[in-house]
């Protein structure tokens, strides 16, 4: 258990030491700088000119917002058609597997368009190897840029003075791919290679297992695929386990390589911002808020993992590992406590545990942290709807100090608080009718076999499936038998929204901040970049998200521990 904390404590001090660096780096990438990776210059031209995109051409925030939504409809629509008809592909299906049924190819495709990644499909017998080479892994990559791209439009928005320029998406959506995500993406594809993960075309392979006895083994083009899912916080795995395979995940080592993967971008862009605004205070203070509420989580779920169930306690059993009913011997119950917090931080959903069978607080805690939905986030998304939280402590804080609000020299005003109120509470709108029409329907037809455990567990499961599609991070409670037409088409429909609201809505915030002129700052001025105004916003998402979901809460996770 010790080796398991000193890991622990490993991975979390390194990914804050690099992401510092790297997100000067990402800052000198949006900002047009020189930096190491203009190597990929010759690559950029060559697509700008083959796609006849002029990638300089200045786009204020509705043209950039129709472009990025053009290229994830040509995404969604790339998708469902190879996966309706991976079946009759002619190569790169060794195993003859068939093709998805309409719903679960509409499921999979919006998941996968929209970074979420929630699979109602096991990957080594529900997908070939081209769909995913050629569907997920190519989209785990336009994806994830399409939120970074995002982020950087926001970033420029904050700082503009004229709304007619606001970047050019295609040309940070490129970069976003070229400069940040490759190049991380490779060097973990390379380490994991090294150390078992299988990049085969082969299809299964014979084994001769230690009893003698010869059995088949999937395997396939798993390292490209690993990398990038856990980089660009996608999450969808190559095989049905995800990172609990030791395919995926072969060792400790790759354990500590695939968690570090998952925070370092969505922490390294929270620096970005600092420097890509000349801001750095205001990034530390950001940084320490989703800290103090990372690390609590983290500490807290370690605690009640590492304890044990206490319901196996009472029998008088001694846990020396903890409760490690659906953990890997060889992770251990810390490190994949560190991964459940980490990936729904990040709204990566890969597991490396089964999280179905966490304790009920560790799994409220995994629910809690996909409630807020911006604790680093999702890369790009993740920081833009911490930002939409920023807006509403800065007007909390002007009514505070009796001045009309301001952020960094512009003045917050009506119309910027609804469009942050809206993105606020479409996210718990999404979840609770969600799991509402849910429940109704599984209590009125118990014969439909969704849940695993009908009772305040079941809710749970219910509630956590929807959390995971509004919030794109695609984990689950494996309890629940999602591979239906109801889960299909509500989750498809929740992710869709899920997703493009709230990068649409503070993407028009920034359109409206950059039109206005800059405040002179004075003794009045509410300085965002103070500690007490990292408590004011600490405490506006600790109580928006207590307020929202503690009834939730109380019917799922707090009820089953007081119950057992």
């Amino acid at each position: 258990m010790n080796s398991e904390i000193l890991g622990i404590a490993l991975i979390i001090v390194l990914t804050f030491l690099v992401a510092y660096p790297l997100g000067k780096y990402i800052g000198k990438v949006f900002s047009g700088e020189k930096v190491w990776s203009d190597f990929f210059n010759p690559l950029e031209k060559f697509v700008f000119r083959i796609t006849s995109i002029n990638p300089n051409e200045s786009m204020d925030w509705k043209e950039n917002m129709k472009a990025l939504l053009r290229l994830n409809v040509v995404f969604f629509i790339w998708s469902i058609l190879l996966l309706m008809v991976q079946k009759y592909i002619p190569f790169w299906n060794p195993v003859q597997i068939g093709n998805m049924e309409a719903t679960q190819a509409f499921n999979t495709a919006v998941s996968f368009t929209t970074n979420t990644n929630l699979q109602h499909y096991s990957g080594e017998t529900g997908a070939t190897y081209f769909s995913q080479l050629i569907v997920f892994c190519f989209l785990q990559f336009v994806t994830a840029a399409s939120g970074i791209a995002a982020l950087a439009l926001l970033f420029k928005g904050i700082m503009q003075k004229q709304a007619t320029d606001l970047g050019n998406i295609y040309n940070l959506f490129l970069k976003s791919c070229t400069r940040i995500l490759l190049p991380l993406s490779f060097v973990v594809a390379l380490i994991l290679l090294l150390n078992g993960t299988p990049t085969t075309f082969e299809g299964l392979q014979k084994v001769v297992s230690l009893e003698g006895d010869t059995t088949l083994v999937a395997t396939g083009p798993a390292a490209p695929m690993i990398a990038i899912k856990q980089v660009g916080t996608n999450g969808g795995g190559f095989f049905g386990s995800n990172s609990a395979h030791p395919f995926e995940n072969p060792n400790y080592l790759t354990n500590m390589v695939e968690n570090f993967s998952i925070l370092i971008i969505p922490v390294a862009l929270v620096f970005a911002f600092g420097f890509y605004l000349n801001k750095k205070k205001l990034a530390w203070i950001f940084f320490g808020v989703m800290t103090v509420v990372f690390l609590t989580f983290v500490s807290s779920t370690i605690y009640l993992e590492s304890t044990g169930n206490p319901e196996i306690a009472k029998l008088g059993i001694t846990q020396s590992m903890g409760s490690m009913e659906g953990k890997e011997v060889r992770l251990g119950s810390a490190a994949s406590a560190l991964w459940g917090v980490s990936t729904t931080s990040t709204s990566n959903g890969s597991v490396n545990a089964m999280h179905d069978s966490f304790t009920p607080l560790s799994g409220g805690i995994l629910l809690l942290d996909m409630f807020i939905n911006s604790i680093y986030g999702g890369v790009g998304v993740g920081f833009i709807n911490f930002f939409m939280f920023v807006i509403i402590a800065v007007f909390i804080g002007g009514l505070m100090v009796g001045r009309t609000p301001e952020f960094l020299g512009k003045k917050i005003e009506a119309r910027e608080v609804k469009i942050a109120a809206l993105i606020i509470l479409i996210h718990p709108f999404l979840i609770l009718v969600g799991t509402a029409i849910a429940s109704f329907v599984a209590a009125n037809n118990t014969s439909i076999g969704w849940l695993s455990n009908p009772s305040f567990h079941g809710f749970s499961q219910i509630l956590y499936e929807f959390t995971s599609a509004a919030a794109n991070n695609g984990s689950g409670f494996e309890g629940l038998g999602d591979n239906t037409t109801f889960w299909n088409i509500s989750t498809g429909i929740v992710m869709l929204l899920g997703r493009y609201i709230p990068i649409i809505g503070p993407i028009a915030i920034a359109g409206s901040l950059a039109s206005k002129k800059t405040v002179p700052f004075s003794e009045g001025t509410l300085k965002v970049d103070s500690i007490a105004f990292g408590v004011v916003l600490l405490g506006v998402i600790v109580v928006v998200a207590a307020l929202s979901f503690f009834p939730a809460l109380s019917l799922g996770p707090l009820a089953e521990f007081f119950t057992t």
